[in-house]
């Protein structure tokens, strides 16, 4: 268990890191949309050769379906909500596109909107961890290694979106400490409770990480890269998912 919490506070601490340059820092557009194109290609490599690999193997086709549909609609679902209440600003990218879409309606910049919407990305990444400590195949190694360096583009990108939301910087740092709290506790919860469930049930909690991941970085990572980046960010997003690639392999 003790392992588990230091997994999920060692991944999450780079969202305060990325913070910290993020608020005092000039990072270019350029190069917050190159780092988070690599952020992008490490997941995407996670969730497919470390969860949903995975996940096939436990449980077969029939619970990583469940999994992976229910928590793609999950984190839409969610994502949706929380972003129509003001949490679009926890992302650059994502919060200038929503407000390009709403323009015409009235959105509420809520503050507790931003920090559920933090706590919703990071918590899929943090159950999937702790759950692979306890199934001790280098899942939660390689996940937190993936995590650790998605982060960090998120951190900085999280940081300017909330600054261009007019939120402190105590408050923004107090959002990633809040977040990196919430992933400790979830990759314990990941550990202690579904390390020793059925196969059915790793299975599908794998999956269903591996869909709320894939639908985040399909809603605010992708589309926050290329607007920043410009097309280059296919080779850092092709090098980011080779990389961990490589590390989940060497992990095993």
């Amino acid at each position: 268990m003790n392992i588990a919490a230091i997994y999920g506070f060692v991944s999450g601490s780079t969202l305060f890191i990325g913070a910290l340059l993020g608020i005092y820092l000039n990072v270019s557009k350029f190069a917050s949309g190159v780092i988070m194109a690599f952020g992008s290609g490490v997941l995407i490599s996670a969730l497919t050769f470390d969860l949903m690999q995975n996940a096939f193997l436990y449980g077969g086709f029939y619970s990583v379906s469940i999994g992976f549909v229910c928590g793609t609609i999950l984190f839409v679902i969610g994502d949706y909500l929380i972003d129509n209440f003001g949490g679009h600003f926890r992302k650059q990218g994502h919060g200038n596109l929503h407000v390009t879409r709403k323009s015409k309606k009235k959105i509420v910049n809520s503050g507790s909107a931003i920090l559920l919407g933090a706590v919703l990305d990071g918590i899929p990444e943090s159950l999937a961890i702790g759950i692979g400590l306890a199934m001790g195949k280098g899942v939660g190694l390689s996940m937190m290694v993936a995590v650790f360096l998605s982060n960090f583009p998120e951190g900085i990108s999280g940081a300017q979106g909330m600054k261009k939301a007019g939120k402190s910087n105590a408050y923004i740092m107090s959002v990633w400490g809040i977040t990196i709290a919430t992933s400790v506790f979830a990759s314990v919860l990941g550990y202690v409770f579904f390390g020793n469930a059925s196969k059915d049930v790793i299975s599908g909690t794998y999956s269903l990480a591996a869909g709320a991941i894939l639908a985040m970085i399909a809603d605010t990572m992708i589309p926050e890269a290329f607007e920043e980046g410009g097309r280059f960010v296919a080779l850092a997003t092709a090098l980011g998912f080779y990389i961990a690639f490589v590390m989940s392999h060497l992990a095993i």
